[in-house]
């Protein structure tokens, strides 16, 4: 009698999150480090980016900033990454690797805990109370920022 292969069960699986839409939950117990998945979509550079987002409203796009200048637009080729959600008490992080973005895990995740990690995103422009409220952050977290943008830290006097 032959034997079957068991098809490798998923880590994790995407479906509604009580932060925001869509997220991603572990379905095993996934152990502190692991590399969980790619953020993947097309690159752009951040003149493109602009010129396709100008008239768009909503700054909760699937973009992921590198640090040389170009930018992963999940919206096109993205992956399951695309829907993990931001946290101020996160339990992912998001790894630069020779500019590719992986997502690993902080510490251990139970089966059936939102993956999420701090976005972290940078504006120059001053933090208004009305750009803190179009970058709400809805995590729950005791210590929770309000806002899911990069405190941005205080220029010294000269």
């Amino acid at each position: 009698m032959a034997t079957r292969k068991s098809k490798p069960r998923r880590r994790f699986v995407v479906r509604n999150s009580g932060i925001h839409g869509k997220g991603v939950f572990a379905t095993t117990r996934i152990p502190s480090g692991t590399r969980l998945i790619e953020y993947k979509g097309e690159r752009l550079t951040e003149a493109q980016t602009d010129k396709r987002y100008a008239k768009d409203d909503n700054p909760h796009t699937f973009l992921f900033a590198l640090d040389d200048g170009m930018v992963i637009d999940a919206t096109s080729g993205g992956n399951s990454a695309r829907w993990i959600n931001h946290s101020c008490a996160p339990n992912c992080e998001a790894v630069d690797d020779e500019d590719r973005i992986y997502i690993e895990t902080l510490r251990a995740i139970r089966p059936g805990e939102e993956l999420c990690y701090d976005y972290r995103i940078e504006l120059e422009e001053r933090h208004t109370p009305e750009l803190k409220r179009l970058y709400q952050c809805r995590c729950g977290a005791r210590r929770c920022k309000g806002t899911i943008l990069n405190v941005k830290k205080k220029k010294k006097k000269s």
